[in-house]
């Protein structure tokens, strides 16, 4: 049985927007609260999905980095990426092996994100995501206008 989890950007919460949207619409998703630095918010994620597999990750913006990270890392384990604006442009100055992903990511990306550069974004996921939607929408960082028209059922099932 796959397991949805959702990451929270770096300055929000487990009690944002899109947590909200996904605690109502998805019950038995995962949203746990993330604090500290990447290492610390990386080890507690460690620990939340140890010994589980059938993973579907949802991450937005630095949370979308985290959950590159844990793809890079436990690859096997997880169905599939979903990745909203990330933060993936940092993932040359981080402390962990980059590696190249097979499973199935999408990414949507607002054109008018001034908080993370697209074209940033889009390289490094075309580097490492070898099966890769990208999809750039008339948005800004956070998905306003796009994120609750996403087909997330496709996604993450009932």
């Amino acid at each position: 049985m796959a397991l949805n989890i959702f990451i929270h950007g770096l300055d929000s919460s487990n009690r944002g927007t899109k947590s909200v949207f996904f605690r109502k619409r998805f019950p038995g998703m995962l949203i746990p609260n993330f604090s500290g630095s990447l290492q610390e918010r990386i080890a507690k994620l460690e620990e939340i999905l140890s010994r589980r597999s059938g993973i579907r990750l949802v991450g937005s913006s630095f949370g979308g980095l985290m959950a590159s990270i844990f793809a890079m890392q436990h690859e096997s384990r997880v169905d599939r990426l979903i990745l909203l604006a990330p933060a993936i442009h940092m993932i040359r100055d981080i402390p962990y092996s980059i590696k190249e992903v097979s499973l199935p990511v999408h990414i949507y990306h607002g054109t008018n994100d001034t908080v993370i550069p697209l074209k940033d974004v889009d390289r490094e996921a075309k580097r490492i995501f070898h099966n890769l939607t990208f999809i750039p929408v008339d948005d800004d960082h956070y998905l306003h206008r796009t994120f609750k028209d996403i087909d997330w059922t496709a996604f993450l099932g009932r």
